[in-house]
């Protein structure tokens, strides 16, 4: 195993006025860290799942990726602000300072938030839940560490939990 090291999220959530759920991850990837930019590893089935979801073309480019979740009305975040992590493993990450999410609940229309696998679920109900009181759906995990389900199986779970709620007024 590595070694641990302190790590600032590197790059902001993606929500406008307009966003009416929220999806938190945990904390980004290594590649993602690099990247600067929501579930970049290739085998990360996020894009897949919510093009998939959405009716859309799978976005390549960070810019098409933001545009596709705020036309549909989604905000994207992390329940972590910043930890300490060995490289990109979930169950490395100690010292955990979360993201204040309040100022998106309150400057949109999100009353809906959905955690992308058990980590974030259990981070977010300890750190954030006793301050927006928004309890959150647990999503199957996109990460290509949740090798049992492929991309099939997790559009289908995913579009039962979130699908209904995309499109209501």
């Amino acid at each position: 195993m590595g070694e641990y090291r302190r790590i600032d999220h590197p790059f902001d959530a993606v929500w406008n006025e307009n966003s009416k759920i929220l999806i938190l991850g945990s904390f980004p990837s290594v590649k993602s860290r690099d990247e600067m930019f929501f579930y970049a590893h290739p085998r990360n089935r996020f894009w897949t799942v919510m093009s998939n979801i959405l009716g859309c073309k799978k976005p390549e480019t960070i810019d098409d990726k933001k545009k596709m979740l705020l036309e549909h009305n989604v905000a994207l975040w992390d329940v972590i602000a910043s930890c300490d992590i060995v490289g990109s493993s979930d169950s490395s990450i100690k010292n955990i300072k979360a993201n204040d999410i309040g100022f998106i609940i309150k400057n949109s229309r999100i009353d809906r938030v959905f955690t992308n696998g058990t980590t974030a679920y259990r981070l977010y109900k300890k750190y954030i839940l006793p301050k927006t009181n928004i309890e959150a759906v647990l999503l199957p995990s996109t990460s290509p560490a949740n090798a049992v389900k492929n991309s099939d199986v997790l559009t289908a779970e995913w579009k039962k939990i979130i699908g209904e709620v995309l499109y209501y007024d």
